[in-house]
């Protein structure tokens, strides 16, 4: 049985120590856990102000490093106290750490698994208020759950990710007839049955020539083409499916899988534009090597904008359209056919985050933004101002952080 969930009755040190004990929930001292296996990496705060003061930060931290474990907690509103965390099993992480309803009750969410980017084994879980298992969603058709996306929905279903190894003739590329590629998976499952109730393969609609990744130099290197890292709800039966290395977000139709329209990339359904004062990257895109779109309503949409991607994504040198990560807020007007950048709000520190991260937009309009790769966490207000600023150890990221008001 995996590790519970671990509520902290009272306030500690960001680092703490996690034992687990199947079925309860228990508490262990800082020393007691020392002997035992390290505690999950503090958020170390670097602004006075706490950002919006409503809800906390859920973050799930992975470590490189052997000074601290991976897994997943929620930390005050400040982000100076732990109020629950969970351990990883050990050579696991977890990812996606939120809070989602389900059958109508709050619950905690998370992926824990293997490989988060690559070709990833894992499973989603469940969790009710008191840290009891509620569920666990693994993905169908001999497929393997990734922790890029584990979002639910008012059906009682739950929209995955996944990554499948398969063999394509890329000769019409320059590449190999039986090239080794990463496929993209987006799966729609029922929570209580398991049943597969949508998927979505990306081979079958988007052409290989569509992506900016560089082609492997042997056949036998596997090729992430696509690298589907985000599926969410949009209106009028619409998904939204994002491909990093495409650069591109689609609008699917939720039954046919058919694509609506193309945000971004080698074939946009849109012409790009730039609000005044704001600029579109090197390549003459509003994004690159991209994240997280979230719809905000009346044709607005949020996409966290990594720009830059690392030698472990192109397989050759790292990259860069723009010197500086951002988050990046797009009017699409489906009539004239544009996309316009009518927000972005920059890295604090103007680093490149070359892999991971997400932008949440809050009630009151804050924006709270995990910088994926830099271990970096950011809210900003309405008008763009940095609220709150907090950074993990060298070694420690979260490829997602989030606010949530959460009643404990």
């Amino acid at each position: 049985m995996r590790a519970t969930l671990t509520r902290l009755y009272r306030s500690v040190a960001v680092v703490m120590g996690v034992s687990a004990v199947a079925g309860a929930l228990t508490a262990v001292s800082p020393a007691a856990a020392a002997e035992t296996v390290p505690g999950l990496a503090p958020l170390t705060v670097s602004t006075d102000r706490a950002g919006s003061g409503d809800g906390e930060i859920f973050v799930a931290p992975a470590s490189g490093v052997s000074d601290y474990s991976s897994g997943a907690e929620i930390l005050s509103s400040d982000g100076r106290k732990v109020l629950w965390s969970h351990t990883a099993a050990p050579g696991t992480s977890d990812a996606d750490f939120r809070r989602q309803t389900y059958r109508g009750r709050p619950v905690l969410t998370f992926w824990e698994g293997k490989g988060l980017g690559g070709l990833a084994t894992g499973t989603d879980y469940i969790y009710d208020t008191e840290g009891h298992e509620v569920a666990e969603v693994r993905a169908g058709n001999g497929y393997s759950a990734d922790g890029h996306e584990f979002q639910l929905t008012s059906r009682g279903t739950a929209l995955i990710v996944s990554y499948a190894k398969k063999t394509a003739d890329l000769t019409a590329l320059g590449g190999s007839d039986h090239q080794q590629v990463i496929d993209g998976i987006v799966q729609e499952v029922d929570v209580r049955t398991g049943k597969v109730l949508f998927e979505w393969d990306a081979a079958q609609h988007v052409p290989y020539s569509q992506s900016e990744q560089p082609l492997p130099a042997s056949a036998d290197t596997p090729w992430d083409w696509f690298h589907v890292n985000a599926v969410k709800q949009d209106g009028n039966g619409a998904l939204l499916v994002d491909a990093r290395n495409t650069w591109t977000t689609y609008q699917i139709d939720r039954r046919s899988g058919d694509i609506r329209w193309q945000l971004g990339g080698k074939k946009s359904s849109f012409k790009l534009k730039a609000a005044n004062g704001l600029t579109l990257n090197d390549a003459d895109r509003i994004f690159a090597w991209q994240h997280d779109p979230e719809p905000l309503g009346n044709g607005l949409y949020t996409i966290f904008d990594n720009e830059s991607a690392g030698v472990a994504n192109t397989g050759q040198d790292a990259t860069a359209e723009l010197s500086y990560s951002r988050t990046v807020t797009v009017r699409v007007d489906t009539r004239a056919k544009t996309a316009t950048l009518v927000r972005a709000l920059d890295q604090p520190s103007a680093g490149l985050a070359s892999s991971q991260g997400n932008a949440q937009t809050l009630a009151n309009g804050n924006q709270v933004v995990g910088w994926g790769s830099l271990g970096a966490v950011s809210e900003f207000g309405p008008s763009g101002r940095l609220l709150f600023n907090a950074s993990f150890p060298a070694g420690v990221v979260s490829y997602r952080a989030y606010r949530f008001d959460w009643k404990h």
